[in-house]
């Protein structure tokens, strides 16, 4: 009687493996998910795209116009955006200082977010080989206990053991490559879109600097002029 509720937990065991195989690899689906809808709302979908916004803003920024290029930022999701937004917002601070808050606010927000959840991806592609192992320990422990318990073993007895043992090692696998492929072609995604920022924000830091010397200077156009430059960047 021992032996057979002992034969009973393994196969309990063994079977329960399927479902936390399960929920890991729906969890490191979810977070490649959550990723790469992020990085898809952060960035500008062509470069082309952002050099236009690029070249509205410059307009306005050259001539001092930051409630401009607050009022033509406002709203948007996007990284550079808000980005630019943060450092107008700021810049009662000074370049240097405005430039920092930026930054920092860009690297907790946004890349420090999609760090931690590929952090849960890597944890998901490790430890799905390993659950998958451990229902073919198990599998291969009720396997011999049936060995041990039954005079005449019938094939289809070890058979079913043996089945739990290598199906749950061969899902582990298959959980873990796909992440893998996929966890690739996300970093892929997240280096194109800091390569963008980077572009954008080269030409921001130039033209931001130009606009401070001028308010700072006394220079700024005239409320008139900025809707006219504010209306010429929206048009255009």
């Amino acid at each position: 009687m021992f032996l057979l509720a002992a034969a009973d937990l393994y196969t309990l065991i063994s079977n329960s493996t399927y479902g936390a195989l399960a929920i890991v690899a729906l969890w490191g689906l979810y977070q490649i998910v959550i990723v790469w809808t992020r990085v898809a709302q952060k960035r500008f979908k062509t470069e082309e795209e952002q050099d236009t916004f690029m070249d509205d803003c410059e307009q306005m920024l050259q001539v001092g116009d930051f409630e401009g290029v607050e009022e033509y930022c406002a709203g948007d999701t996007r990284a550079i955006p808000q980005m630019m937004h943060m450092a107008i917002d700021n810049r009662r601070h000074g370049f240097r200082r405005a430039r920092q808050i930026m930054m920092d606010r860009f690297q907790r927000d946004v890349m420090s977010d999609l760090e931690y959840r590929l952090s849960w991806v890597s944890t998901v592609i490790k430890s799905a080989p390993m659950i998958g192992l451990f229902g073919t320990v198990f599998g291969m422990m009720g396997a011999f206990k049936t060995l041990a318990t039954a005079e005449s073993v019938e094939p289809s007895l070890l058979a079913g053991d043996i089945q739990v043992a290598l199906v749950t090692t061969a899902s582990g696998l298959a959980i873990a490559i796909p992440l893998m492929i996929l966890v690739a072609s996300v970093n892929i995604r997240i280096a194109k879109m800091e390569d963008l920022v980077g572009s954008g924000l080269m030409r921001f830091f130039d033209a931001f600097k130009g606009g401070l010397a001028l308010e700072e200077s006394g220079q700024a156009v005239a409320p008139a002029a900025k809707e006219e430059a504010y209306a010429e960047a929206v048009s255009s």
